[in-house]
């Protein structure tokens, strides 16, 4: 489980896919896929959570990585690269952005 903390020292990634309601099924199936058998095995790889909205039109991805370079170098391996280009067929928009952590509110 992905625990989220302000004390946390590596690197938060929030991505979102922008996709249609036809083709959400099929991204999320090649996400899985890419997290199962490339990106958990990866160097500096902490853990991540896949979410999708009502509409299906939109998929918000949150993983936690060591440090920014762990994430960088996973992200521009040939890999992930032929990766995305099959991701690409199913998404309009992609935008990975990477975060701190800020705050943290739990119900007491």
């Amino acid at each position: 489980m992905v625990q989220i903390s302000t004390d946390f020292a590596g690197q938060t990634v929030l991505s979102t896919f922008e996709t249609t309601p036809t083709d959400c099924a099929d991204l999320l199936a090649l996400m899985e896929a890419a997290y199962d058998d490339f990106i958990r095995h990866q160097p500096g790889f902490l853990g991540a959570a896949l979410h999708v909205n009502d509409a299906r039109t939109r998929i918000a991805n949150y993983s936690r990585w060591r440090a920014r370079d762990d994430f960088q170098a996973m992200l521009r391996s040939a890999e992930m690269q032929r990766r995305h280009q099959q991701m690409g067929r199913h998404y309009t928009r992609f935008e990975p952005v990477l975060y701190e952590v800020h705050k943290v509110v739990a119900v007491p």
